[in-house]
């Protein structure tokens, strides 16, 4: 089926109910495993469960009405959360999106392609199975010739050409997407984003952890906040990673990475006391270079952070603008539900909160990344990253307002 023939059959390029007063939405969760502490578990359990995962109100507005597990690991939770919230589990993604009939049969799905047991390729990605299932779940609406939103955890694709075909699919069958990670949605301490069309000059981000499984996430939250500047986002032109005594030198050699570092660190409320270099045993830094001239710097720091901060040189600004993105540590995982309510607002209104872009680019920045440090951390020229082109939105959609001594959500 073309596009013309898809749409034509559809009547519109999108059939979303945008009301908020009818039956709640039905969602498909589309997952490779749901374990204890994973993606899905924080996610979906928030459907089932409550935003506070206690059975409790509040709840999201959506429900989840089948499931598709690809895997089944020992810890496996999905089979008893199907029984206690009356979820059928299908044994194919068509299924679960047609809930086992002749039609598409769901308002909207949940593509969370996070954790399970893949394999790992020599860039040290894990080969976890998005494109793959989100072809599956767009094969469903080509044969019926309808679409409903998607939401993709984390990023598109671990490869640059499969997360912009995604894109590209979205765009073709007329159907929202929203992606990403929960950290640009978090609880922000102090609660402030960029000026929204002001101009920027420079960006640090800093975090820890792994270069794929983090780095994706320091990566968004940088993002977040510089597509605001002026012009929009007008796309990268070059990246590079660097590791060990190399990453300090970047931080000595360039006044602008210094600064931006030590006010992006006081936000931070997981610092440890010491020395950086005493205390990271391989620092990592993604150092980006944008089309319009911005330059910027993700720093992945396992051993002095394990949180986010973002620092933003601002024209006119006296001071960075600077923030700490805090993630709860333990369950409910306060961050995911801020994740929640804006699939949510995609959902319930067709309309994805922020671009879809954004993680596109992101999951295109960290694919050169890791191929630079592969290549010997060769500086690489990105001209198909310099064609990603979008304006974010105005609104910011982080949570203001974060939890209690009792871990529950205050708002």
């Amino acid at each position: 089926m073309n596009r013309r023939t898809f749409l034509a059959l559809s009547g519109s390029s999108m059939l979303v109910d945008a009301s908020q007063s009818g039956p709640p939405k039905k969602i498909a969760a589309i997952i490779t495993e749901y374990r204890p502490g994973s993606h899905a578990d924080v996610i979906v359990g928030k459907y089932l469960e409550g935003y506070n995962q206690d059975d409790r109100p509040p709840y999201p507005r959506s429900k989840i009405v089948s499931m598709f597990t690809e895997q089944v690991p020992k810890a496996d939770m999905s089979r008893e959360r199907a029984r206690k919230y009356g979820v059928p589990i299908f044994r194919t993604v068509y299924d679960a999106l047609t809930l086992g009939g002749d039609k598409l049969a769901v308002d909207g799905v949940l593509l969370i392609g996070e954790h399970g047991d893949y394999p790992m390729n020599d860039k040290e990605q894990t080969l976890y199975p998005r494109f793959e299932m989100f072809l599956k779940i767009t094969d469903v609406f080509r044969k019926y010739g309808r679409a409903v939103p998607v939401f993709n955890d984390k990023h598109l694709s671990w490869n640059w050409r499969q997360a912009k075909r995604m894109v590209e699919i979205s765009r073709e069958l007329g159907f929202p997407m929203l992606a990403g990670s929960s950290a640009p949605v978090a609880w922000r301490v102090p609660a402030v984003d960029t000026p929204y069309g002001a101009r920027q000059h420079h960006a640090v981000a800093i975090s820890y952890s792994g270069l794929d499984i983090y780095g994706f996430h320091v990566l968004e939250a940088l993002q977040c906040m510089v597509e605001r500047r002026a012009g929009g986002e007008t796309g990268v032109r070059a990246v590079q990673c660097l590791e060990s005594q190399d990453c300090w030198n970047f931080i000595e050699q360039n006044g602008w990475v210094k600064r931006l570092f030590n006010s992006a660190i006081t936000h931070s409320n997981t610092r440890k006391p010491g020395d950086p270099k005493e205390l990271v045993k391989k620092p990592a830094v993604f150092a980006i270079d944008y089309n319009d001239g911005l330059k910027a710097a993700a720093f992945l720091l396992t051993g002095l952070v394990e949180d986010f901060t973002v620092a933003v040189d601002v024209e006119g600004a006296s001071q960075p603008v600077a923030t700490l993105m805090n993630l709860q540590p333990g369950r409910p995982h306060h961050h995911f539900g801020c994740l929640v309510k804006n699939i949510e607002i995609l959902f319930e209104t067709g309309k994805p909160p922020y671009p879809v872009e954004r993680t596109m680019l992101t999951s295109g920045i960290l694919d050169f990344a890791l191929e630079s440090r592969i290549q010997g951390y060769r500086k690489l020229e990105t001209p198909e990253l310099a064609t990603v082109k979008y304006r974010g939105t105005k609104d910011s959609h982080f949570c203001t307002t974060g939890w209690g001594p009792d871990g529950k959500r205050l708002d």
